[in-house]
This record gives structure tokens, C-alpha cells and sequence, in this order.
């Protein structure tokens, strides 16, 4: 099957190569914005599914910038949406947070970001996308199908384990709000203990 142009396995191997140069990008990004080395890979998923999603919004308009634009930034804002709402509603942790930008919406997407994406989707559709999917294309499909495969394998159980730690991370959140939520209730009856019966506690003291 051809989608666009490209096998399912060439398609797989878009993902991972995007998910790859977000790596590096984010990595120096943030390593820069630090002033030491933050290494946030080797993988990162999330450019993966983003730059699969642009390309499947822009490629059958490639011929018109403006539209380029457009569309691509349309597709990177709901992923990212839906992505940022999702792992908020499963894990209760808020990966980002554009709620210190004008005009977002729940702090999900905002539109400084999206006027990004749609400047990176022009920068990936005419610059980027020609070589690595003109490289894609030039290697045999014997090639392509194990690579493929065999990263898809690797990278699923990657993702199981980090699903795994995800789901730890929110039973101990969920813990720890639990037993604040406990030790707040058992200060507020000692308050009320105290303020009805100021000398029992001064007596329980005595007597130990």
C-alpha cells in the first residue's frame, strides 16, 4: 500500500528519523538555554508523531508555500493538543504548559507555538523532508522492512516500560496527595481539640 507516495515501511522510518533529530534539536535547545549538557533521547516520540502528522497535512499541497503553512500548522496544533490533553488525563502530570502565553487554550496549544510549527513545517517540506525522504526512498525494500520492524519492536517496548513508570509515578502522586490530605485533617482536630480543651493536651504532657 502507498501512502502519498511512500511504503508503510518508509512511513515508519519517517517517525523515526523526525523523533531522532527532535532529539538533537531539543537536546542543544535546552542544553544551550541551561548552559550544560541535558540529554532528553535518544528518541522523542512526540516530533516523530509531529512530523508524520505535517507530512500527511502538507505533502498533497508541496507545491503551495502558503498552504504548506497552513495546513501544517493546523496538524501539529491538534496533535499537539490532543497529545498534551490525553497525558494529562492518564498520568495527571502536564508535560507543558502554554498557560503564561496570550492566546491559548488550556494551556494545551497557543498560538506563538502554532505560528512556529507552521514555520517549521515550510523549513521540513522544502528543505529537510527533500533529502531524508529522497534517502528513504533510495533504500531497498529488504532493507527498509527489517529496519523498520526491528525499530518499531525495540521502540514498543521501550514505550511499555516507560508506560509502566508513567503509571508508578501517578499511584505515588495519587499517594502522597492522600496522605497530605491526612495529615491536614489530623493538624485541624488537634486545632479544635486544643481550642475546646486547651489543658488536656498540657496534662497528657504532664503525666508522660
Amino acid at each position: 500500500m502507498i501512502l502519498l507516495g511512500y511504503t508503510p515501511a518508509q512511513w515508519v522510518l519517517f517517525f523515526f528519523l523526525y523523533s531522532f533529530l527532535g532529539w538533537i534539536w531539543e537536546s542543544s535547545f535546552v542544553s544551550i538555554r541551561e548552559h550544560r549538557w541535558v540529554n532528553r533521547g535518544p528518541l522523542l516520540p512526540i516530533y516523530g508523531f509531529g512530523a508524520v502528522s505535517i507530512l500527511l497535512f502538507t505533502l498533497p499541497v508541496a507545491q503551495n508555500s502558503l498552504l504548506i503553512f497552513l495546513m501544517g500548522m493546523t496538524g501539529a496544533t491538534l496533535l499537539e493538543y490532543i497529545t498534551g490533553f490525553a497525558m494529562e488525563r492518564m498520568f495527571h502530570v502536564r508535560y507543558w504548559d502554554y498557560s503564561m502565553y496570550r492566546w491559548n487554550l488550556n494551556g494545551y496549544i497557543c498560538l506563538p507555538a502554532s505560528l512556529c510549527w507552521g514555520v517549521f513545517s515550510l523549513a521540513m517540506v522544502k528543505l529537510i523532508h527533500p533529502l531524508l525522504g529522497g534517502w528513504t526512498a533510495s533504500l531497498p525494500e529488504t532493507l527498509a522492512v527489517p529496519a523498520a520492524l526491528t525499530l518499531a519492536g525495540l521502540t514498543t517496548a521501550d514505550m511499555f516500560v516507560s508506560l509502566r513508570e508513567a503509571v508508578d509515578t501517578r499511584s505515588l502522586l495519587s499517594s502522597l496527595s492522600e496522605s497530605k490530605r491526612r495529615i491536614a485533617w489530623l493538624q485541624k482536630r488537634l486545632e479544635v481539640q486544643a481550642a475546646f480543651a486547651p489543658n488536656t493536651l498540657t496534662r497528657g504532657v504532664d503525666t508522660a
